[in-house]
């Protein structure tokens, strides 16, 4: 009996360690729900200095000017020539954002347990910065500069969008613009697909989604071409730090691995116990 119940208990090779790399469940909704509530209340606890704002965007508009051409209006016009496209973009702005983000993230956890502990922790990293960015220098987007020649498409159409109403504009910092998270997060999907899979066409279409989100938050006026060359730089910075993380815990984890296993066969061996 004794031989039969040893034969029973599996190899020390067969022992699945995925568990290892999978975090619970509750707590990463916890994490993820807790970030992001803090994100949006610090968002909105961060003094809303309109002066420094509009000071701040003519400031990026000099620099810009002098590097080149005015890229978001020239989009920004062209947009207001098709109205049913404007409205679109006006959706994708106030939607995509959050709901692409949140679906790349379930799918890691379901999918690529190993590369979504890392991704995520890149993200959180990103948006953390971001918050000091937002803090430290307040910035008018294009949309409040109609001197300048820039139109609001969700004014100019009176349709959806992420500040469509008096009541969805008083919950946000409309100034927190510098660094841009729709671009740094658009990145961020691009990248965590891009790592997580070898399919051609899943590729093609994650580096689709930054590229339309940069044309889409030119065009609507919300960002200018420097902010969301910040907005990216960060989320660079945050997946290079990540990245480094992850690779450290892999070159530990094969020898913890390997402490699990001797242990194990210790224990399973005739007279192991002790």
């Amino acid at each position: 009996m004794a031989q039969l119940a040893q034969s029973c208990r599996p190899a020390p090779r067969d022992i699945d360690l995925k568990g290892s790399w999978s975090p619970r469940l509750w707590r990463e909704i916890a994490l993820v729900a807790v970030f992001y509530g803090a994100y949006t209340l610090v968002r909105l606890l961060i003094p809303h200095d309109e002066g420094a704002a509009y000071v701040h965007a003519r400031q990026i508009m000099r620099l810009e000017h002098a590097l080149g051409p005015n890229l978001e209006l020239t989009l920004n016009h062209a947009l207001l020539r098709v109205p049913l496209l404007a409205k679109a973009a006006n959706i994708f702005y106030a939607t995509a954002h959050f709901l692409v983000t949140l679906a790349v993230l379930v799918w890691l956890y379901r999918r690529r347990p190993r590369e979504y502990r890392w991704l995520r922790t890149s993200l959180l990293l990103a948006t953390a910065i971001a918050l000091v960015g937002f803090w430290v220098y307040p910035l008018a987007p294009p949309r409040f500069l109609g001197t300048a020649g820039f139109v609001d498409p969700v004014t100019a159409f009176h349709s959806f969008g992420l500040y469509s109403s008096p009541q969805a504009g008083s919950l946000t910092n409309q100034f927190a613009a510098m660094p841009s998270m729709h671009a740094g997060w658009a990145v961020w999907c691009a990248v965590a697909v891009i790592a997580s899979t070898r399919r051609p066409l899943v590729r093609a279409l994650a580096v689709l989604h930054p590229v339309i989100t940069l044309t889409v938050i030119f065009s609507t006026a919300n960002h200018y071409v420097l902010d969301a060359v910040a907005g990216i730089t960060v989320m660079a910075f945050a997946l290079l730090a990540g990245l480094i993380l992850h690779l450290r815990e892999k070159r530990s984890r094969p020898a913890k691995d390997h402490e699990v296993t001797n242990k194990t066969t210790i224990a399973d061996s005739p007279g192991g116990q002790i």
